[in-house]
């Protein structure tokens, strides 16, 4: 990845990150902005080596659910309990969060590392006992919460950049 400093407004929440410590005395330098309309989603994922294993995720509008999955594979961590032999994504998934306006998300630790996250393509989301955190949010079981627009902005810090300018700036 390219290093380029983040725009002012982002700045400001990237040092509160920072001076709460969410990455371990290390300063996020990365921010993805994304926007979802209501039926669109995200796929099981995971995001990779070339982040460090914490992110902070802001999401703005509209709520949704992070839904949480076992791996495919045999995975390397003891808290993965999942049977590899099912490849049946519903029967992996295991705990949704529920993201309200405004929130932050912070996802570190063996929820990053092993297991996959994703958002199902879906207009609406029904509040059931896999939502981890009901007890947090103003929903309801058994609620059913209509998506709206949302915007996310996922912040995370990059050990490896290249320090190059691409362009002549002045």
């Amino acid at each position: 990845m390219i290093q380029e400093a983040l725009p002012n407004w982002l700045e400001t929440q990237t040092e509160k990150l920072f001076q709460k410590g969410i990455f371990d005395k290390k300063k996020p330098n990365h921010v993805l902005i994304n926007e979802y309309q209501p039926g669109q989603g995200i796929m099981p994922h995971e995001d990779g080596p070339l982040f460090y294993p914490t992110i902070a995720t802001i999401n703005l509008g509209s709520h949704t659910f992070l839904d949480f999955y076992h791996r495919l594979e045999d995975s390397s961590c003891s808290n993965d309990k999942s049977d590899t032999a099912t490849t049946n994504l519903e029967s992996r998934h295991f705990a949704s969060l529920l993201l309200e306006p405004r929130s932050l998300l912070i996802l570190k630790n063996d929820m990053y590392t092993c297991y996959l996250h994703g958002i199902q393509e879906r207009t609406a989301d029904l509040v059931d006992d896999k939502v981890a955190n009901i007890q947090s949010c103003q929903a309801k079981l058994g609620d059913v919460l209509t998506r709206g627009t949302r915007i996310s902005l996922t912040i995370r810090y990059v050990p490896k950049v290249l320090k190059v300018q691409l362009f002549n700036k002045k």
